[in-house]
């Protein structure tokens, strides 16, 4: 069954370019955070990068950084590597906790 009122196209434009609006706002804030995160990244690289560690809990930072990097790079369904770097890190974690118990 048709309406019997015709539909007003410029009340749902309106909106339509509202929303447009808010798009390209909410883009233009996420891109600048993007660009605002990649900065501070490359500044935590340089740092790490500086200077070897200077004791283990150093390196380990250092590699739990660069396994991190490496874990959002995989692809979801390489369980495999997922769980070595798991266990890579609960082992940085129990190695860790021992060298402060001695």
């Amino acid at each position: 069954m048709m309406a019997d009122q015709p539909t007003n196209l410029d009340a749902h434009r309106g909106m339509a370019a509202q929303k447009a609006t808010d798009l390209r706002r909410l883009r233009s804030e996420v891109e600048a955070d993007q660009q605002a995160l990649r900065t501070r990244q490359a500044e935590l690289e340089d740092l790490l990068a500086a200077a070897p560690a200077s004791d283990w809990h150093e390196a380990v930072e250092k590699a739990r950084y660069l396994l991190g990097l490496f874990a959002q790079s995989l692809d979801a369904s390489d369980l495999r590597r997922r769980k070595l770097i798991d266990r890579v890190m609960a082992d940085f974690d129990h190695l860790l906790d021992k060298t402060t118990d001695d």
